[in-house]
């Protein structure tokens, strides 16, 4: 049985984390060696490439952070939540909801939605 909780917590430290070393850490822990992301703007195959996405955007958005909005659900395989992006404090400007697949409890695929994001992001 799953608990969408803690996956979406571990996701959003993971994409949180500053430390490149770290966030192998944490891919190695709660993500299948092959697992994929992709969402409108960028696609990432494999922990390397999922890593590479995650330094990216933390390259472009410095002072930004995510957070959980709202309590992530799931049955099965499968966890959806919703996060925001933007500094501490604030709203965030920037919003998204990702579906997971998980296989033997770590996160295979996710497909992520963007809900919310500004002209010019």
């Amino acid at each position: 049985m799953i608990d969408p909780t803690t996956i979406a917590h571990r996701y959003i430290e993971l994409w949180n984390e500053r430390t490149a070393g770290r966030r192998r850490e944490l891919l190695s822990e709660s993500w299948t060696t092959d697992a994929s992301y992709v969402d409108p703007l960028m696609k990432g195959e494999g922990r390397d490439g999922i890593e590479a996405l995650i330094a990216g955007v933390q390259q472009r958005f410095p002072d930004f952070k995510f957070r959980l909005i709202g309590e992530p659900d799931g049955y099965g395989d499968h966890v959806r939540f919703s996060w925001g992006l933007g500094p501490d404090g604030t709203d965030s400007p920037i919003k998204g909801t990702e579906f997971a697949v998980l296989k033997e409890g770590r996160i295979s695929r996710v497909t992520g939605f963007l809900d919310q994001v500004p002209t010019g992001v």
